[in-house]
């Protein structure tokens, strides 16, 4: 039987993993404030919206979509008060197409910050 060296001979290539982990805390339900719904995905509208319903009644609302890639849309709503759906649906189906494909659902975490100048009379 052939030992193996310790070290490697100059015509091995060296080989070497990187692993980058990142946690966080599982969300019930395991969404966040959006969730695009591929045409062709394992998990259809209706059933996403029972779910929704059932975890989190009255936190999301559902869209159903005329989409090349997606059927569905789901919406946190709190969410949507801070920027309206018909502003905030164009920019999610447009960053999602980018990476998406008709049997993936995907998920976004999105962080809306409005700013505010007012001007008072003295």
């Amino acid at each position: 039987m052939a030992s193996k060296s310790l070290f490697p001979s100059p015509s091995e290539p060296k080989r070497k993993a990187e692993v980058s982990i990142r946690l966080s805390e599982f969300e019930i339900p395991p969404m966040q404030d959006v969730l695009l719904v591929g045409k062709k995905a394992p998990i259809g509208p209706e059933a996403i919206k029972r779910m929704v319903n059932a975890l989190s009644p009255d936190q999301y609302e559902v869209t159903q979509l005329d989409h090349d890639i997606f059927q569905a849309a789901v919406l946190k709503k709190s969410l949507v008060k801070l920027l309206p759906e018909e502003k905030l649906l164009p920019i999610m189906l447009e960053e999602g197409s980018h990476i998406a494909t008709e049997r993936t659902v995907v998920k976004a975490q999105v962080n809306v910050v409005i700013q505010v100048n007012r001007v008072a009379d003295l």
